[in-house]
């Protein structure tokens, strides 16, 4: 790898991560104009599957899918709807940069899954991860009812619970398509999840885009988080892995919480930036963690490999 395309990559991943952080921009505005949650998603992944189905025809990308594939795709495209709905929900309940910060953790939910469902080994960096994570936590709370919101808390952990499936099933499907024709599949299942969803009760119905900032939310949640965010990730982990990208996605929250903070008025204090550098620090002690024992094997082989030519 040059350096040229080592610079690249970290500015496709910084791009990637600032992108998605911005979710509680659009979803606040649309807030703000009288939408729920449901009409949010809904619009948001509306758009996205329209850009992405004029993505794929400028490209030439076929549609065609096999039954298998259309199965995994649409078990991937509710989960990323419940994610999508539990988050959104939960700013209505806490802060959106706490919400997008506890969001986060979703990395140490993979871990544990992987080491009950399919016997991966507890690392001690996954311990620290989890320790750091529980007391930042814990930090968020003021004890005043504002901010930090049971019902919020739940949301998002729904969120990232189902985040993390999300993933797995991502990994052990090891299905192979483009990234455009994936996120155009899942954004169609995500859609028909929501519609169901919105039937669930009254409050949950989808509201009609009445105003020309709700619409302007509705745009840019379906261009700066979702489709600018997707796409260079993907060039990211292309050009420098999926564990640099990771950590670089640490700007996600933290952009989350700017936006918070400076356009939208949420209180910050010593406290809570504590609570949230830890949780952010469990993480990145998680991934990095990762990174060091994989390296550690590939020295070890190759010392290996050494040893018996020597011999």
């Amino acid at each position: 790898m040059t350096t040229s395309d080592k610079a690249w990559g970290i500015i496709c991943a910084m791009i990637a991560g600032v992108s998605y952080g911005t979710n509680p921009l659009g979803g606040l505005i649309m807030y703000g104009e009288g939408l729920n949650p449901s009409s949010v998603v809904f619009y948001r992944f509306i758009l996205a599957t329209i850009c992405f189905a004029v993505i794929m025809v400028m490209s030439k990308i076929t549609f065609k899918i096999s039954f298998h594939e259309l199965l995994i795709l649409a078990i991937l495209g509710l989960l990323f709807c419940a994610s999508a709905l539990c988050l959104f929900s939960s700013f209505l309940y806490m802060d959106a940069g706490l919400a997008s910060t506890i969001f986060f953790i979703y990395p140490i939910f993979v871990a544990l899954a992987m080491s009950a469902l399919f016997h991966e080994k507890l690392t001690s960096s996954i311990i620290i991860a989890i320790i750091f994570t529980l007391v930042g936590i814990a930090l968020l709370y003021r004890g005043d009812g504002e901010g930090f919101n049971l019902k919020g808390v739940l949301c998002v952990l729904g969120s990232a619970v189902s985040y993390s499936i999300y993933m797995i099933v991502i990994n052990k499907s090891k299905i192979m398509m483009s990234a455009v024709k994936m996120n155009f599949y899942m954004a169609i299942f995500c859609l028909l999840g929501v519609l169901l969803f919105s039937f669930t009760t009254a409050s949950n119905s989808i509201l009609p885009l009445n105003t020309p900032v709700a619409f302007m939310g509705a745009i840019f949640l379906a261009i700066v988080p979702t489709i600018i965010s997707l796409t260079f990730m993907v060039k990211a982990i292309k050009l420098i892995g999926s564990t640099p990208t990771s950590i670089i996605g640490a700007l996600e929250p933290l952009t989350a919480v700017a936006i918070g903070v400076l356009l939208f008025g949420e209180l910050f204090t010593l406290k809570m930036a504590t609570g949230i550098t830890l949780i952010l620090s469990g993480v990145l002690v998680l991934i990095a963690g990762s990174e060091l024992k994989e390296k550690a094997k590939q020295i070890l082989g190759s010392r290996t490999k050494h040893w018996r030519w020597r011999s």
